[in-house]
């Protein structure tokens, strides 16, 4: 069995991830298996956060809290995320 790192040795890969648009970003409902991009979710917008549901059963897959130093995204209404990576 491979031996663990520690999470650092993602940091690369994670940052080729995230420099992306994720509104255009394939989520997967982790409630109902319906799939579409984020820029088609139902948004919420709050002044303690944001909240995308899905467009077809209402269930909340993100939520966003900024602070002025920080921010908190729970993603655990998605099953899994897809996204289209530009060429090297």
């Amino acid at each position: 069995m491979e031996a663990a790192m520690d999470g650092n040795a993602s940091a690369g890969a994670l940052a080729e991830i995230f420099a992306v648009d994720v509104t255009v970003a394939r989520t997967t409902c982790a409630t109902c298996d319906d799939t579409r991009p984020m820029a088609e979710l139902q948004a919420y917008v709050r002044s303690a956060g944001t909240v995308l549901r899905c467009a077809s059963c209402g269930a909340a897959l993100v939520r966003l809290v900024r602070a002025p130093d920080r921010a908190w995204l729970d993603l655990r209404g998605v099953k899994v995320v897809q996204l289209d990576l530009p060429d090297r």
